[in-house]
Parts: C-alpha cells; structure tokens; sequence
C-alpha cells in the first residue's frame, strides 16, 4: 500500500512538529464521520496531523450469524465506498483519503444520497480523482489491501467494536463516538481527555447508552 500504517507516538518534539493520530473509518458510517469532523477541529487548536485509514464493516461482520436482515443489506451495499477509497489510495496515495472521504460522507450523510455509482462518482470528481475509480465498487482485486488496513487498526481494539478507531502515543481506541461533533477549543480539550486515558497504564473503556442520534449540524 502506498502508505505506511505504523503509527507514529508519543507527543510532539521540536517545535512546530505535530502528533500523528492514525483513524480508521468506514465511510457508511456516521459515527466515523462525526469523529473525523472532531479531528479536523482538534487539527486547527492542537500539534496534531490525522493520519487516515480505510476499514470495513463488512469485513468486520462477514459471516456473524445474528445480523438483521436490513443491517445485513446496508453491509453489503458498504463494500463499494471502502474499495474505491482502497483503490483510490492505492493509485494515488494516502493523502486523497481525506478529500475523497469528506466528499463521499457529505453526500451520505449530510445530503443523504444512496450510496451507489452515481453518489461516488460524484465524490470522486470532487475529490480531483478518475471516474474509473468506481469500476472497484464491484471488484475484489483490492481485497487483500482493504484487510490490511482494516487489521492495522481493528488488530489494536479487538473485534468487538466497529468504527471510528484512532491510535494516540501508541494506544487505540474505539471512539470517541459523539453526536455533535465539539467545535473549536471544546474539540481540543476533548482530544486532551484522550491524551489523558491513553497515558493511563489499564484504561479500558468508559460507556454509557447513546440517547442521541448522529447530529450532523
């Protein structure tokens, strides 16, 4: 793959050096999508560079036996976006994970258009990438590459979670999930708390009942 998943720890050294957070996403999902609006935020009030990376929800529950029929529908139509951002940053490099993910989740999620050829062949010719791309929706030639990314960053967590994932100073996680997602320095102080659990030796997890929907504005 053209990028290198390893991701980078520890916090900032010279001045002006930024810390890498690695994220991985699935661009159906809308909990993914609010948590990468947070980072853009926490980009623009802390040293921080996203590192982007593609996982897969139907790779995650291929073959679990006790998924809803509906769900089972929206997984299927789900392998299409992950391949043509695979093939995307295969041809292309890691850096039009972001432009293509921010154009195919506004046309999901906040224009609510059907995730199928014509939605992401519009994302791509936002994106500045070749229509071809969408020829991989239905293509198992990146396969193997979208089960690497996936594994770089679901190996960390353990496959009972989905998405987002980040990994911060060398610890993953699964999360934050937030409904809206924190602006500005709210966004900041939000990354610190992260900061501050993945420096805590044992954290786990905290979790309480979501009682919101994805809130998108």
């Amino acid at each position: 793959m053209a990028n290198d998943l390893t991701t980078t720890p520890g916090a900032p050294g010279a001045p002006g050096e930024r810390t890498v957070v690695d994220f991985w996403f699935d661009p159906i999902c809308p909990w993914a999508w609010l948590a990468s609006r947070w980072m853009l935020e926490v980009e623009a009030v802390r040293p921080v560079r996203t590192r982007w990376h593609v996982m897969s929800l139907s790779y995650l529950n291929a073959g679990k036996p006790d998924l809803p029929d509906t769900y089972r529908d929206i997984l299927e139509t789900a392998w299409g976006p992950v391949r043509v951002c695979i093939a995307a940053e295969l041809e292309h490099g890691n850096d039009v994970l972001l432009p293509l993910y921010t154009a195919l989740g506004t046309r999901f999620h906040l224009e609510q258009k059907p995730k199928d050829a014509a939605t992401i062949a519009e994302a791509l010719a936002e994106a500045g990438l070749p229509a071809s791309l969408v020829d991989a929706m239905g293509s198992t030639d990146v396969d193997d590459e979208l089960k690497r990314s996936h594994h770089a960053g679901m190996d960390q967590v353990g496959d009972e979670v989905g998405t987002p994932v980040i990994s911060v100073s060398g610890v993953a996680f699964f999360g934050p999930v937030i409904s809206p997602a924190p602006t500005g320095e709210a966004a900041g102080r939000l990354y610190d708390g992260v900061l501050a659990v993945a420096g805590t030796d044992g954290f786990f997890e905290l979790k309480r009942s979501r009682t919101r929907d994805p809130i998108f504005a």
